[in-house]
Formats: C-alpha cells, sequence, structure tokens
C-alpha cells in the first residue's frame, strides 16, 4: 500500500512538473520575444504589461532612439535582449542585417548578406519588408528573389538561397517556421510557389505550385498574380496545416509534404494581410484592387468556397492585417477606416475614420489596441463594442512598419530611426 501511494506520488509529481513546464513554455511564447512578423504566429498580441499609450517627439517615454542605415519596412524582432532588423542601400544595393541591443539602442552588428541591382518597387514598399524571424540559435532573413539566408546569433552567415520568381514590386512576405525548416511563399509576376527549406543547410525539402488562378492573369487580360502575404500555422487535434493566401485564392497546405488540403477562392492579387483566426474561422483579404474581407469555416477538403460566412468590401484592407481580440475582429483600411466586428457573423459594431493612410498592422497589448498610421500618428483605443480612443500620439518620420512590444515598452520604426518607448 505504501509503495502504491509512493509510486502515485511520484505520477502526481511528474504531471505536476510537466504542467509547469507547459506553463513556461506558453508564457514565453506569449510574452518574452516577438520573434516573427506580429508576433506568436501573427497574431498580432502580447502579455507584456506596462506598455506607454502617450508618447510624442519631446516625450520622456522616449528611452533611445538609433538611427538607422538605409531603408527597410521590415518589423524588429527579438531574442535575448538583441533586436534583428532588415535595411536596404538603394544607391549600392547592399543588403543587410542590423542586430541592436534591445536595452541601449547600440548598434551591435551590421551584416552584408547580399549586394544586388535592386530594380524598382512599389512606393510605398521597400527592399527590405519581410521581416526576419529567430529561431533558437539562428536569425532567418528572407529579401525576396534577392535571396534569403540564414545567421547564427553573432552575425555570422551560415547559408543563402535565391529564387527567381519576378517579385515585382519588391519583396513582401516574411517566413516562417515548422519544425526543421522555414516554409516562404514566394508569388511573384513570373512563378508562384510555397517551398520549404532545411533550417540548417538551406536545401529544398518540397516546393508546391500555386493553383486556382484566373488565367488571364498569364495572359495579360489581369494583373500579374503577384502576392505579398505571410502564410500563419493553425494546429488542430496535433494536426497542423499552412494557411496561405495569394492571387485569386487561400489555401491550406500539410507542412510535412506541400500537399495542397483545401482552398478557397476570390477576385484578387497583390495580397498582403497575414491570415489571422477565430476558433474554427480564419480570415483574410483579397487584397486589390477592390479588397474584400472574408471570414471562412474551416473544415472539409477541396473547394471550400461555400464555407465563407462573411464578407465584407466597406473597411478592407489593402494592407494592414486585422487582429481578433475576445469574440471581436478589428480592421482598418489603407484609408484610414477603422472598425469592429463579430468574429463570427460580421455584423459591424463601430465604424470610425482614424485618419489618412495605413499600412501598420494593429496590435493588442497591455488591454490596448495600436493603430498606426503611415505618418507617425498611433491612435490608442480600448477594445469593446463601442468606440473608446484612448490616446492619439505623434513622432517625426515615415511609420510603414508595424511597432512592436517589449516588456514594458514598444518599439517604433520610421524611415530614418528605431526607437523604444518605455511605459510609467
Amino acid at each position: 500500500m505504501e509503495q502504491l501511494l509512493t509510486m502515485k506520488l511520484k505520477d502526481l509529481l511528474i504531471q505536476t512538473m510537466a504542467l509547469f513546464i507547459g506553463l513556461m513554455i506558453c508564457c514565453s511564447a506569449n510574452g518574452q520575444d516577438w520573434n516573427e512578423f506580429r508576433g506568436l504566429n501573427g497574431s498580432g498580441r502580447s502579455d507584456f504589461k506596462n506598455i506607454p499609450t502617450e508618447w510624442s517627439d519631446d516625450s520622456a517615454s522616449i528611452v533611445w532612439k538609433t538611427l538607422l542605415p538605409g531603408l527597410g519596412w521590415s518589423s524588429p524582432v527579438i531574442s535575448k535582449n538583441e533586436i534583428w532588423l532588415t535595411t536596404a542601400d538603394e544607391s549600392s544595393g547592399k543588403l543587410s542585417v542590423l542586430r541592436i541591443e534591445l536595452s541601449s539602442g547600440k548598434l551591435l552588428d551590421s551584416v552584408l548578406v547580399f549586394e544586388k541591382k535592386l530594380g524598382n518597387i512599389h512606393k510605398k514598399n521597400s527592399h527590405a519588408s519581410p521581416s526576419a524571424i529567430v529561431d533558437g540559435d539562428f536569425v532567418f532573413v528572407h529579401f525576396g528573389e534577392h535571396g534569403t539566408a540564414c545567421l547564427k546569433l553573432d552575425g555570422e552567415i551560415v547559408w543563402k538561397k535565391e529564387f527567381q520568381y519576378g517579385h515585382f514590386h519588391g519583396p513582401g512576405g516574411s517566413p516562417i517556421v515548422y519544425k526543421d525548416r522555414i516554409i516562404i511563399s514566394c508569388d511573384g509576376g513570373d512563378k508562384q510557389f510555397l517551398v520549404a527549406l532545411n533550417k540548417k543547410t538551406g536545401d529544398e525539402i518540397w516546393r508546391t505550385q500555386k493553383k486556382h488562378i484566373h488565367p488571364a492573369r498569364f495572359s495579360g487580360g489581369k494583373m500579374k498574380a503577384i502576392s505579398f502575404s505571410t502564410p500563419s500555422l493553425r494546429t488542430v487535434n496535433g494536426n497542423t496545416e499552412i494557411i496561405c493566401p495569394g492571387a485569386d485564392h487561400i489555401a491550406g497546405f500539410d507542412p510535412e509534404s506541400g500537399k495542397e488540403n483545401w482552398w478557397a477562392g476570390y477576385d484578387g492579387y497583390s495580397v498582403v494581410p497575414r491570415p489571422v483566426f477565430y476558433e474554427d474561422m480564419v480570415f483574410y483579404a483579397s487584397s486589390y484592387n477592390s479588397p474584400v474581407l472574408y471570414g471562412l469555416k474551416l473544415g472539409g477538403v477541396g473547394e471550400i468556397t461555400d464555407r465563407i460566412v462573411w464578407e465584407t468590401k466597406k473597411g478592407a484592407p489593402h494592407n494592414p492585417t486585422p487582429i481578433v481580440v475576445g469574440e471581436e475582429i478589428y480592421v482598418v483600411s489603407d484609408r484610414g477606416v477603422a472598425q469592429c466586428m463579430d468574429a463570427k457573423t460580421g455584423q459591424v459594431h463601430w465604424q470610425k475614420r482614424l485618419g489618412k493612410a495605413y499600412s501598420a498592422s494593429p496590435i493588442f497589448v497591455d488591454g490596448h489596441i495600436y493603430f498606426q498610421d503611415e505618418f507617425g500618428g498611433t491612435i490608442v483605443l480600448k477594445p469593446g463594442k463601442e468606440f473608446k480612443q484612448i490616446a492619439k500620439n505623434q513622432v517625426s518620420g515615415r511609420t510603414l512598419a508595424t511597432p512592436v512590444p517589449i516588456d514594458g515598452g514598444l518599439l517604433l520604426r520610421t524611415d530614418k530611426y528605431l526607437m523604444r518607448l518605455d511605459g510609467k
């Protein structure tokens, strides 16, 4: 009897430790490191506290302000008290990775990764728009068809890889990580495919051609089949899918093999917003020319276009990714119209013009949603079915990169600076 009780106590201890470790991992993933574009799986959410809500150019909240070489609209990613972001020198064609100390803003390293003839880009884009992703002891960066690379945390380049697909308006979507591989969506004017690379070597594991694209995009009758979205991962009952929008359709793929599981169609190209989720639904936009925001109920195989639960044209974004908080989805259009809708039904609770031009995606942290415009302005809202503005802030410079929360503060990237704002 005593031996049986001892065994039960040991089992209980093991279960308790497993639960504790799981909670620690969960907390770390949710709060400690913002290691990819829009944080954990692109959710735009963080558990950090004491985030500032008011600031200006001469605010005491600005802890440091670091002049950045070149130009880039990639968002900062963070690991182990270090910030990683990409930049491009248009005159020399140098594409570099910057490593900055989080506590001081000191530029620790600038690593030249590629040197290319860069070509033309869209006026709202840069040659360094995809955000890096930090995974363990490695950093992965993507500059569109100019190249993809893996670096160690000390800046040493491990491998480089290039794909020619005609990124047309310049580089866009950021890489994601799944187990032993990084996954990149390459939707250019010449080729459209999803590819998985071995993290350690850069070797290609699989490549899947995008389908369900209108034939007129290849004959000149419609705009080219370009897109710039970052895929997202969704795991249900232990099964993970890559969900990736592109020209004329969104699709789910098996990350192990690259096989397409399902797809849903629409009319659109140059898709930028990243997919976001609520329960068994995914939300995405068709982007250009006339954006439509969709709520799709997941499930099934093959074509599931008929599972679209709701859609809206009014206030739909070309560029900003929506964000889900509670049972509502919040979105801002490129022209500055924000709205709050019921995630399940699409019912509009409120709609409000915030400003004139938006490209950055909203984030939710410390009980507030932050909407940053293209000209240094940030509006802070309290989430809810009624519109409630908390603060309106302004700094100098263009601001197309999505802001990043840190513990007790916020990182803002302008066309010239990276700045750290701290809370009270």
